[in-house]
């Protein structure tokens, strides 16, 4: 309790601080210019750049998160591949035991999980690589999607394996807990809890930032982008009200998330997909262009090889972001599941970058591409034009389209923010233990930035919450080289139970 609230103060303090030293600033300066120095640190830390070329270099984070992916995909022998089918049948609960100890089913921690992983990085993220990378962009999201597809089902499957279930059935997983158990069962207890105390400490940041205020700063801009309906509305306003949307939800945990999400997830991802193939299919004359654009743009470029290396990084940036696959997050919410059997939860997790990059953020590529506004997305810097371009390429086709998108953004980034709450909970408990007002405070303090997030520019804030994202990779995947032969077993044990008949299909 009293770190609890020495935290609060400091940080208190510091804005106060702040504010008094910059009376002339406007409130979206002086959280830009407070955070700034430390923004600067971190970003220069987690994105080290590696140089490749005199002109290009690759920041060193992109590098761990591919050769991890890499690696997992040959060390399993492609089972992102060969389990592919496998893992629909696991979802669709023809291998499921409703009686298994853990919080949720199968297809409800899927929904879980890509309700934090398919929102804005797939409206406003495509259109931002696509904008800095060029079309060529989007193929390196596919493969860098399918490449996650193996360092999500090696998380997730340690986040079963290593979770604490407490007496009255509440489920404690993730990173945090296979990091710091595994490692210790392999003689490197300290150096476990070191990297789970880094981890979470990241994931918090993450959780404000990446999973909260940039997810409602982006719907904002796109519902005050809506003719009568969003003009005039103050960021505030809309903040307070996706906050107390928000409260509700996470009020009840995972099972309350999980009800909510297994009903928005699928219906915001058929709307989105729908609304993506009406365009397509009004423009279907432009997809064969739109396909050797992104070839030819992946392979290709002025700048020869340091224009392929750039629109690469671009690809695999934007994935990773999207799709967060060797991040650590995803198996926080896939350790709630009921099973007995940790690779059953591993093999439903990689079919959540197949889903999130793969279908729909190819969608999105698409969309921008043959409507022809990935030359406005390059006109455009920074986070600014994000969402807005998507929604112009969508409204090119039928005028009403941004109210549909709106509708998507608002749900995607709600669906975001109260997976990301659970994920940065459980993290908070992780350091300041699980108790009834560790619980309502950080409730409390995700609420606050809801409202934070909607009413300013990000800035800073927007690289702040990146470089906390992806600082989670590290610790991670570092962990992940350690227990990956846990995982290997776990997969030969599971598999050769479905053979011999032991585990039954219903």
């Amino acid at each position: 309790m009293k770190r609890i609230l020495l935290f609060a103060v400091s940080l208190f303090g510091l804005f106060q601080s702040s504010a008094f030293a910059q009376e002339t600033l406007t409130v979206d300066e002086r959280i830009n210019n407070f955070i700034s120095p430390a923004t600067d640190l971190i970003s220069k830390i987690i994105f080290f750049q590696i140089p490749i070329t005199s002109e290009v270099s690759v920041p060193f984070v992109l590098i761990w998160l591919i050769l991890g992916a890499v690696f997992f995909t040959f060390y399993f022998n492609f089972v992102n591949l060969r389990k592919f089918k496998l893992s629909i049948d696991i979802v669709r609960g023809k291998y499921s035991d409703p009686t298994a100890e853990g919080e949720v089913s199968h297809f409800q921690a899927l929904t879980a999980a890509l309700s934090a992983t398919v929102g804005l990085g797939n409206i406003a993220g495509v259109a931002i690589a696509i904008g800095i990378g060029g079309p060529g962009a989007t193929l390196w999201m596919i493969l860098a999607g399918l490449l996650g597809m193996s360092s999500k089902f090696t998380e997730c499957t340690l986040g079963v394996k290593y979770r604490r279930v407490d007496a009255d059935g509440v489920v404690m997983g993730g990173p945090m807990y296979y990091l710091s158990r595994g490692l210790k069962d392999r003689g490197f207890g300290n150096f476990g809890k070191v990297l789970a105390v880094f981890f979470s400490i990241m994931a918090i940041g993450g959780s404000f930032g990446g999973g909260n205020m940039f997810q409602v700063n982006q719907a904002y801009k796109q519902f005050a982008h809506i003719p009568v309906v969003g003009e005039g509305t103050q960021g505030w306003v809309f903040g307070i009200i996706m906050a107390v949307l928000v409260a509700m939800v996470i009020i009840g945990g995972i099972k309350s998330i999980a009800r909510v999400t297994e009903k928005i997830v699928p219906f915001m991802v058929v709307v989105y997909v729908i609304a993506a193939l009406v365009v397509m299919g009004v423009n279907y004359h432009a997809i064969p262009h739109a396909f050797r654009s992104i070839f030819d743009g992946a392979f290709t470029s002025k700048a020869m090889y340091g224009g392929i290396v750039g629109t690469l990084i671009q690809g695999f940036k934007r994935a990773a972001f999207s799709n967060e696959a060797g991040i650590g997050s995803a198996s926080i919410a896939h350790s709630a599941v009921k099973t007995d059997y940790p690779a059953s939860e591993g093999l439903v997790s990689l079919l959540e970058p197949f889903i999130d990059t793969v279908v729909v953020c190819t969608m999105t590529a698409l969309v921008i591409i043959i409507t022809g506004q990935h030359e406005a997305a390059a006109a455009v810097s920074g986070t600014e034009g994000g969402v807005l371009v998507t929604s112009a390429a969508f409204e090119t086709v039928i005028s009403w389209f941004p109210y549909v998108l709106a509708l998507a953004v608002m749900l995607f980034a709600f669906s975001t923010m109260i997976s990301w709450s659970y994920y940065g909970q459980q993290a908070w408990y992780y350091l300041f233990g699980k108790t009834k007002l560790s619980g309502y405070t950080y409730k409390i303090l995700f609420c606050v930035f809801v409202v934070i997030g909607a009413a300013m520019t990000l800035g800073k804030v927007t690289d702040f919450s990146d470089a906390m994202i992806f600082a989670m990779c590290f610790p991670n995947i570092f962990g992940l080289y350690f227990l990956m032969p846990e995982v290997k077993k776990e997969l030969n044990r599971y598999v050769g139970l479905i053979k011999s008949g032991e585990i039954a299909r219903h």
